[in-house]
Formats: C-alpha cells, structure tokens, sequence
C-alpha cells in the first residue's frame, strides 16, 4: 500500500478514535467573569479534544518517515477499511459542512461580519433606517470587533472542529458556549472604545425584532449549519445575561477571574514540542507498533 494513503488511513482511524475518546470534555459553566475571559477559556476547551489527534498524527508522521514506499508490511484490507470508514465518513462530513458555510448565501441578519481573510461589515439598510444614529454607532463598534479579531474565520474553524466530533452532545455544548461568550467579549470591546451600552442593547433588541420579520428560508439537509459570520446577536436563551451586562457599569462586567488564563498562542507554543517529541518517538519505535497494530488487520 502506498505510504501517504496509509498515513492518511492511519490518521483517520487513530486520530479520530483518540478524537472522539475525548469529545465528552464539558463546557465552561458560565459565571461572572468578564466576556473577554469566558471566551479565552471557552476557546481553549474547544480545541483541548484535537491535541490527541495532533499527538497521533504527529507520531504517525515520525513512523512514515522511517518507511519505504510502498508499505511492505501485510495488511488485512477488508477489515482495515471497516475501521476507518466510520472515521473517514467524519472527516468527510466535517469537510462537506465546512465548504457549504462557505458556498451557502448567508442569511440577512441585518449586521453582520463576513469573510475569512478579510472581514467586513454589512449593514442592512432596512434595519439602519430604524435605528438612531448611537444605536447604529453602537452596532458597529461590536461588529468592528468581531473584524479585528477575525471572528468569522475563528467561527468557522470551530464549527469543522465541532462537526468532527460528531454526533457527541458534549461537542455542540462547547461550540455554543463560546459564541455566547464570544459576543460577550465583542460587547466589552465596543464598549471599552466609547460605545455606550444601553445603546448596544437596544440595538440588541431592534436587530431581533428585524430578524423575526424577515422569512425563514431553512433547507432540512444543512439545518443547523453554521454561517463562517459573526452576527450582533447570540442566542436567545442568554439573551436576558447579554441585556443585563450591557446596561451595567462597564467596571462590574469585567470582574476577572482568579485563575489566569493561558492564551492560544501560549498554548500553540506548548504544544510545539509536545509534537515534536512525538514525531521522534513515532519514529523511533513506530515500526514495530504499527506492524504489530496492521497484523491483527490480516
């Protein structure tokens, strides 16, 4: 069999075992925090479950790099791709989801901020003519936020993460529980750089009502996917938390935590030589686990 389709295989069917083995991780249980550090924890729990998948790859690549090509070990075909077909049907899934957010019209949600790259806001003009000139002000600095963090590239390499990890309940509790603390910290953001909130949340409130009136446009395949957009707006069922921080002194929303928290580029640069440590180890006494994991295929 040829090396890198094996690796692949292999990758598939370790990694994602290892993936779903810890995909029960729960959410961030919501508390008092400032938005801004909700969302860094929530951010972090949701990639926690892909470090044993990048451990595996990472040891896999070591063994590739140690092997010939074509792989001369024996292989039980019929019953290698009855293992990593549950597997692959994940990965494809995930990627099939992840290219329609991208391909699908997005919905009018009156404000919102699009593109992976680039993001840009958008500003429903039906929506701006019933808003005052603070609350537009107000709608825009949120949305501003959410572009220079590039939120809806985040938002969409959350939800591939999330489809991965299909179908635990664990996962999806994850990725809500960030995009609730996500607009959290886009409302302390917009704040903080003068917009009042009061005036966020009344815009709050408008865009809701505007939404409720515009038609629902809903196919039954891809109900639930996610938009690669960060919209004014999170769900309704905090709905009364989000109101609630915005008309409070700005000083009582950003309580922090007790606990630091470590950022994402700490974390990357962490996990670097984690990586590292286990391709040397893939590549030192892969062969001999791998030869001994492919003979129970034969």
């Amino acid at each position: 069999m040829e090396r890198e389709w094996l690796l692949l295989m292999l990758i598939m069917l370790l990694g994602g075992a290892m993936l779903q083995a810890v995909a029960w991780l729960p959410a961030i249980p919501p508390d008092r925090a400032s938005g801004r550090v909700l969302e860094q924890r929530a951010w972090l729990r949701l990639w926690y479950p892909v470090i044993p998948l990048l451990v595996v790859a990472a040891w896999l690549g070591g063994w590739a790099m140690t092997q010939f090509d074509p792989v001369r070990d024996r292989l039980g075909a019929f019953t290698l791709y009855a293992l990593w077909l549950p597997f692959a049907f994940l990965f494809g899934r995930a990627l099939l989801r992840a290219g329609w957010s991208l391909l699908r019209p997005s919905p009018d949600s009156g404000v919102a901020t699009i593109g992976l790259l680039q993001p840009q806001t958008l500003f429903s003009p039906f929506l701006a003519r019933q808003l005052d000139d603070p609350l537009i002000r107000a709608a825009l600095a949120h949305e501003h936020a959410h572009a220079r963090h590039r939120d809806p590239l985040r938002i969409w390499l959350a939800q591939f993460i999330t489809d991965l990890q299909w179908p635990w309940p664990a996962a999806q509790q994850r990725f809500t529980s960030w995009l609730v603390a996500l607009e959290l910290a886009r409302d302390e953001e917009a704040r903080e750089r003068g917009a009042d909130g009061a005036d966020l949340a009344a815009a709050v409130m408008a865009s809701i009502r505007f939404v409720r009136q515009l038609p629902v446009k809903e196919t039954s395949l891809w109900n639930g996917t996610h938009f690669a957009h960060a919209r004014l707006f999170g769900d309704g069922r905090v709905l009364q938390e989000r109101v609630t921080r915005l008309l409070a002194p700005l000083a009582q929303g950003e309580q922090r935590a007790a606990a630091p928290v470590l950022s994402f580029p700490s974390a990357v640069l962490l996990l670097v030589p984690v990586l590292m440590l286990a391709a040397l180890v893939g590549a030192w006494c892969g062969p001999p686990v791998l030869r001994a994991l492919l003979a129970l295929t034969t």
